[in-house]
């Protein structure tokens, strides 16, 4: 530690840290326009400067280290002054100059209210300017349809340049041009393909990046804002919910060391128009070839009638995969009554079973844990597309250096190299016994990660593949004291938490891919299930929220809440259990899911016992304890790891496929968005002209 007089308060900092972290340690205020926690320091904006005693002129803190600084003469700690009149002239200069280009457009301007220009200029700057000459005009840039550009008011602090670089991994904004005609640019000025390109906006300190779908939508303190967990993935990523009345305005995301960060996908961002869409408001019950609206009686009636002829045997259950586990759990608990052994949270087919220990389908490694690792192995996955918050955290941990990555699978852009072993499961058994270019990486390997995707494991020969991923963590050393690298990446929000309560089939239960073959059933139940197909001749009961697959296919719909109209705990791909929040109301007749199935069960004749989401949670945690403890991480056994990889199979020589093909498209809500469908269109033009 060094020692440090900030403002006349001695302070020990650690060497490594700047001016600015050490003077923010001792409680000084510091601004800033270009430096960021997450990102390399520019130190071009100059507004932090500082007066380091003994210096000739004041110093940018954000670049200037604190090991950098002289003692006094008598060995005293270095002086930095944060308050003296030096410092208050110099960032008026600053903000003097910031300001000779700025245009004066704040009432039309989507960053009002939200905006550090603003704030720090009330703060620190002057009310007045030498400047009279005409302001600077820059051309506005097409950067696609989700980050909107008015490039006049731009600083050049070159955040978003950083964040397309280091953390996207996607280098298509850079500056052009010196002095006064810099400008940050796509260069050949096409529309950006990142999957996280949503996050400059909140990165950028004035309105030249503002979301394009939002604009002149709202202002800031319009809004009632919720805090919230995202389904668009398995992460389950902290989020903030904008809503005005009914209506969802934007979703933000809020700092979570422990998952995303500080950052969210652009399908978790821009989702907004899809919950507002195509909604399920009423129910509806099939009259021959067309959905008739009735009531909620008439509806539970028409299931009621069906139900009495029908033998439990004949009845299946699928939970769909933004089911949150409340509702997973009500419906398991109405089944089991109902003496149906059919239900199944597996709409993909994935070998995953909870009888397996909980080990062998979370994610043991944990996000954070990633930066931990020091070799990774992808199996069967593409985290870009499955889970781009997640892949940010690879590359970030690739970033910081001496991190070999392979993938066994599709050759993908996953931005960072890695070695390609092979496209199938006998590439794993070659690695398991110590053959093949990667076995030396992984031999010196301390904390190996093996990341296995759905591609591996939802085909016939999942199980097999599991048990060949688990046998290669063990051989390798991935699977010990204090560390466990064996790490199963979902795809879907509710599968771990529906996994945890165990929603798969009894004994002598058919799973998802048996209930939906022609003849399986005489009546299915689908909670939000739009993944599958179920064959003609079952009744289909479809409770959701959207006019998707599964309610084109049902006799009966029961229209459902979305996840930000509801309560509702989940658990993401590492185990982790979290809490959404209502942020609005389901529109029209809609309900929440969990109290379908109560009404719904008083009409079978098997009522549920809780009249109330409290009386539901209660029930679900004395039979689940783990799902009480909110914000932490059950883990599992690896002894579980260690009689999976005993259980053997044969695995089939096919390549492994990631399931998500459509990074944009992979549930109703997405699929309602006009958004979204614009970037399926661009992503599919960028990946056509990449072929050619």
């Amino acid at each position: 530690m060094t020692k440090l007089i900030v403002d006349g308060i001695e302070v020990d900092i650690p060497p490594e840290y700047t001016l600015l972290q050490a003077c923010e340690a001792a409680g000084a205020e510091i601004p800033r326009f270009c430096f960021h926690e997450r990102l390399s320091i520019a130190g071009n904006c100059r507004m932090c400067l500082v007066e380091l005693k003994g210096s000739p002129k004041p110093v940018a803190s954000c670049a200037w280290a604190v090991r950098d600084c002289r003692p006094g003469p008598n060995g005293e700690p270095p002086v930095v002054n944060t308050r003296t009149p030096l410092v208050k002239k110099a960032r008026e200069g600053v903000m003097e100059f910031l300001l000779i280009n700025h245009p004066l457009d704040c009432p039309i301007c989507d960053q009002g209210g939200e905006c550090d220009l603003q704030d720090q200029a009330m703060a620190y700057g002057v009310d007045s300017s030498r400047f009279h000459e005409n302001k600077r005009a820059v051309e506005d840039k097409y950067l696609g349809p989700l980050v909107n550009t008015t490039m006049t008011r731009c600083i050049h602090c070159t955040r978003c340049v950083r964040f397309a670089t280091e953390v996207a991994g996607v280098p298509e904004l850079g500056a052009i041009g010196r002095g006064e005609d810099m400008e940050i640019t796509t260069y050949l000025e096409h529309a950006m393909t990142s999957e996280l390109q949503g996050n400059v906006v909140d990165l950028c300190p004035v309105g030249a990046l503002t979301n394009k779908p939002y604009s002149f939508t709202a202002r800031p303190w319009e809004l009632n804002k919720t805090e919230s967990i995202d389904v668009m993935d398995a992460l389950g990523s902290a989020i903030r919910v904008d809503s005005r009345g009914r209506e969802v305005m934007r979703i933000l995301p809020r700092l979570n060391e422990d998952v995303n960060e500080e950052w969210i996908s652009d399908k978790t961002r821009h989702v907004v128009d899809g919950l507002r869409v195509q909604r399920l408001d009423q129910p509806y019950v099939r009259d021959g070839s067309r959905l008739i609206p009735t009531s909620w009686r008439q509806a539970f009636n028409a299931i009621a009638r069906k139900m009495k002829t029908t033998k439990p045997e004949r009845i299946g259950a699928l939970v769909g995969d933004l089911a949150s586990v409340e509702e997973a759990f009500a419906l398991k608990d109405l089944m089991t009554r109902l003496g149906v052994k059919n239900i199944d949270c597996r709409q993909d087919g994935t070998a995953l079973d909870p009888r397996a220990g909980r080990a062998s389908y979370i994610f043991n490694a944990t996000i954070a844990g990633i930066e931990q690792a020091d070799v990774l192995i992808i199996v069967g996955s593409n985290p870009r597309k499955e889970a781009p918050v997640l892949n940010a955290r690879i590359r970030k941990r690739w970033r910081a250096g001496k991190f070999p990555v392979a993938v066994i699978g599709e050759r993908i852009d996953l931005t960072y190299p890695y070695d390609y072993l092979g496209a199938g499961a006998e590439t794993l058994a070659e690695l398991a016994a110590g053959r093949g270019k990667f076995a030396d990486a992984l031999n010196k390997a301390e904390r190996p990660l093996l990341i296995v995707g759905q591609g591996a494991l939802a085909r016939p020969d999942g199980a097999a593949i599991a048990s060949a991923a688990a046998k290669l963590a063990v051989a390798c050393g991935a699977v010990k004291d204090g560390w466990n690298g064996y790490s199963v990446l979902h795809t879907a929000a509710s599968r771990v938490g529906a996994l945890d309560i165990g929603c798969v089939p009894a004994e002598g239960g058919r799973n998802a891919t048996e209930m939906v073959k022609a003849g399986a059933l005489e009546i299915a139940f689908l909670l939000g299930a739009d993944e599958i197909d179920v064959a003609p001749g079952a009744f289909v009961v479809y409770i959701g929220t959207h006019g998707d697959r599964g309610a084109h296919r049902a006799d009966v719909i029961l229209p459902a809440a979305t996840y930000t109209e509801k309560p509702g705990i989940y658990v993401n791909t590492e185990g982790r259990v979290q809490m959404a929040t209502r942020a609005n109301f389901p529109p029209g007749d809609a309900r929440e899911d969990w109290a379908i199935l109560r009404a719904l069960s008083d009409v079978l004749g098997h009522r549920l016992p809780y009249d109330s989401l409290g009386a539901l949670r209660a029930a679900m945690f004395k039979a689940h304890p783990n799902l009480q403890r909110i914000g932490e991480v059950a883990a599992g056994n690896a002894d579980d790891i260690r009689k999976l990889a005993n259980a053997g199979g044969a695995p089939d020589k096919a390549a492994f496929r990631s399931p998500i093909a459509n990074f944009y498209m992979t549930n109703p809500i997405a699929r309602a968005s006009a958004v979204m469908a614009e970037c399926s269109k661009l992503a599919h033009r960028h990946h056509a002209t990449a072929a050619e």
